[in-house]
């Protein structure tokens, strides 16, 4: 498969380059020392569109195809992984779940506000004994006069202290994922509590926390589709999100590969550049036909959905490998630098941890074997 940009797409991604290079590379270490992003960042890349790449120029987006997305997130991820967050959050997981579920009235209060970063999202669906199970939710919605009540908690979530929004996952029929339900629910409804995770390994300077609903009350108007049909709509928006996850693991690949070659060219060891080793030679070429691989395995699922083909196993494919050569090309990109890639001083130990959980989250690179062995095969290895 072949691809070649346009030039609107190629103006897209060195506009973005740049943006990244001036105002999220230099901070991005401070951040991460800190635990916190500068929320100014947000506007800013509201007024580059980038907040509203994919949706309607009518709700306040700047509209854009999934392969300028994914561009759009290979910068940020070789930026800052807890910036590329935000927007793989709060539009690529929400925004975009309201535009293709939500209500006309649902879409004309939020995305307008999303797209604009007057607002931001965040994707309630983890909960403390629930991860890769999302059909065994917990958290449950009740009919109450008016609406419905929400009980229970959510964990892990993305954006969580710094969404206005919460797309909430909760059960409201049986057992198993017919029974789920999605609900949008504004962060400063009573009763819900809202708590920061601390102390992660990676991603800190992004806002990761748990929510706890206690009889938190939303009217009939914040279903978002049918009822029964949240397990539906979560899934669809981590098909997705695998894409977008994959694109940010992209970019970490693609900075560990130039601050490789950087270093090795600079650093000297036995009377010349260490780039003149064979054995560092091999680090940064696996670095590079990596980044090559994960790149072409993305751009394929963006060029699916832009075509309207199934694109499901594609995305679990893609999301697997990239998420598993970051952490690849972080191991690799620091044995280049030796000691000094060790401390933060250097951006590829930062790489290190923030690749790391991208094995994990939006499903683990175990459930997307299995995701992909299922479809291989036509057997379900999930119970």
């Amino acid at each position: 498969m072949e691809f070649t940009l346009s030039d609107e797409q190629q103006a897209v991604r060195r506009m973005v380059a740049d943006f990244v290079d001036r105002e999220i590379v230099p901070h991005a270490t401070a951040w991460d020392r800190a635990e916190q992003v500068d929320l100014s960042v947000v506007k800013k890349l509201a007024d580059l569109g980038i907040l509203g790449i994919g949706i309607p120029e009518e709700h306040g987006g700047s509209g854009g195809d999934h392969l300028t997305y994914c561009l759009v997130l290979e910068e940020l991820g070789r930026g800052d992984s807890s910036v590329r967050g935000i927007v793989s959050v709060s539009l690529g997981l929400v925004a975009k779940s309201i535009n293709s579920y939500g209500s006309a009235d649902q879409k004309a209060e939020w995305l307008p506000r999303l797209c604009s970063g007057d607002a931001l999202a965040c994707f309630a669906l983890t909960e403390p004994d629930t991860g890769s199970d999302a059909g065994s939710l917990a958290t449950r919605a009740t009919r109450v006069a008016g609406g419905w009540r929400l009980d229970g908690a959510k964990m892990f979530i993305t954006n969580g202290t710094w969404a206005q929004v919460a797309l909430v996952f909760a059960r409201t029929g049986g057992p198993g994922p017919k029974g789920v339900s999605a609900f949008l629910v504004p962060t400063d409804s009573p009763g819900l509590r809202i708590e920061e995770i601390h102390g992660k390994l990676g991603l800190r300077g992004q806002a990761t926390a748990s929510l706890t609903f206690e009889g938190v009350t939303v009217p009939e108007s914040a279903l978002v589709g049918a009822e029964g049909q949240g397990f539906k709509i979560a899934m669809a928006a981590l098909a997705k999100g695998r894409m977008s996850l994959a694109a940010g693991c992209v970019g970490i690949i693609q900075g560990c590969l130039d601050a490789a070659v950087s270093y090795a060219r600079q650093r000297e060891q036995f009377g010349r550049p260490i780039a003149g080793f064979q054995l560092v030679q091999q680090l940064i070429a696996d670095i590079s036909v990596e980044a090559d691989a994960a790149r072409l395995l993305t751009w394929r699922v963006a060029d699916l959905i832009d075509r309207g083909a199934p694109f499901a196993t594609e995305s679990s494919t893609a999301k697997l490998f990239a998420s598993e050569a970051a952490v690849r090309a972080a191991n690799a990109a620091l044995q280049v630098f030796g000691g000094y890639g060790y401390i933060d001083e250097y951006p590829v130990g930062k790489y290190l941890r923030d690749a790391r959980v991208t094995t994990v989250y939006e499903g683990t690179s175990q459930i997307q074997k299995l995701i992909i062995g299922r479809a291989l095969t036509g057997v379900s290895a999930f119970v």
